[in-house]
């Protein structure tokens, strides 16, 4: 799968469409189809919403300012204005819709406006409600941020299917060399 969704937060998953961020950056979103895709990918969306060059821009610019926000506020820093401000625009429109059916199942639709609120939401709740519980994957190359809801929040890797497998396969091979 193109997306991963390991981070806790939506928001997160949202930020994780841009990997290493600090060596060779790789933009998951490149596309409006990009875009459109990870809106279902992430159930945020049943069907994915047709996106247009506007929306992705938009969504670009909340991302960058979701990823900004959630590390100064991991870093008890104050938290920027302009940021704030992108995030606040963001969550005055209207949210993906929810429609709940008789038989108990939901529904899930609106637009990439409708996606970005909901994503907008998620990033403030996270901002206010675990502030010290968002860490960055302790790999290396690996820039992903998540919550740790951890027993003793001791969680140092995004995933361990990836990351945390890597770094244990690597500490064996440094302990026991062939």
């Amino acid at each position: 799968m193109k997306f991963a969704f390991v981070s806790g937060s939506v928001a997160l998953d949202f930020v994780g469409t841009v990997q290493s961020r600090r060596d060779d950056a790789l933009d998951l979103l490149t596309a409006p189809a990009d875009l459109a895709e990870w809106t279902a990918a992430a159930g945020l969306l049943d069907a994915p919403a047709p996106a247009t060059t506007a929306d992705l821009a938009a969504a670009v610019h909340l991302r960058e300012a979701i990823y900004r926000l959630v590390l100064a506020s991991a870093g008890a820093s104050p938290l920027a204005a302009e940021d704030c401000a992108v995030l606040n625009r963001a969550t005055a429109r209207v949210p993906v819709r929810q429609d709940l059916r008789p038989d108990g199942t939901v529904v899930r639709h609106g637009s990439i406006g409708a996606v970005l609120a909901t994503l907008a939401r998620d990033a403030v709740e996270l901002l206010t409600q675990s502030p010290g519980q968002v860490k960055e994957c302790a790999a290396p190359r690996c820039t992903r941020l998540y919550v740790d809801r951890s027993h003793r929040s001791s969680r140092r890797w995004c995933t361990m299917t990836r990351c945390g497998n890597r770094a244990k396969a690597a500490t064996h091979r440094s302990r026991h060399p062939s």
